[in-house]
């Protein structure tokens, strides 16, 4: 894995290290630290953050859904999730021809024509969800639901332009 021989070969890691390692600023980690459950590094008694192998590593995949696979935090977070419910996804092999067990006979084949119908009609589209409505109080006010949602995509923007600001700060380096 091309993600171990970036990493040095220590039981422990400071946070200044890490930083160095994956390229962010430490209050990027410790932001990640808060968004990502997976991601939670020990502390030592004087309160240092104290990162093992298994979290430098899971930092690096983060950085990669984040940075290289313009994931956002909660996609980043999800596939996190269900990669550690099912394994990490295999990696990619280029297709190969398939191997027929039977000798294929020179009679041509015609298949039925509901077949051909069906691989020439377009598939049907599917209808899009209708947008739910902005619900207000009885005073003209926005109801709980509305505001949550607006908190959400409040912090998602925030999250947005954190994430805009240290990619700035990468490239400017």
């Amino acid at each position: 894995m091309e993600t171990d021989s970036r990493i040095p070969e220590k039981l422990f890691f400071k946070i200044g290290e890490v930083c160095e390692l994956i390229d962010v600023q430490p209050h990027v980690l410790r932001y990640w630290e808060t968004e990502f459950p997976m991601l939670a590094p020990q502390k030592n008694r004087a309160g240092q953050r104290v990162y093992r192998r298994k979290d430098v590593e899971m930092v690096l995949r983060i950085r990669d859904l984040l940075y290289e696979e313009k994931f956002t935090i909660a996609g980043a977070v999800k596939k996190l999730q269900d990669e550690t419910r099912r394994g990490p996804a295999p990696p990619k092999v280029p297709a190969r021809e398939p191997v027929h067990a039977e000798p294929v006979s020179a009679e041509p084949v015609s298949p039925e024509p509901a077949v051909i119908e069906a691989a020439i009609a377009p598939p049907e589209p599917l209808p899009a969800p209708p947008a739910p409505p902005l619900q207000t109080t009885f005073d003209g006010s926005l109801s709980p639901q509305a505001r949550l949602t607006f908190r959400v995509v409040k912090r998602d923007l925030e999250d947005l332009l954190t994430m805009l600001n240290s990619d700035a700060s990468i490239k400017s380096q």
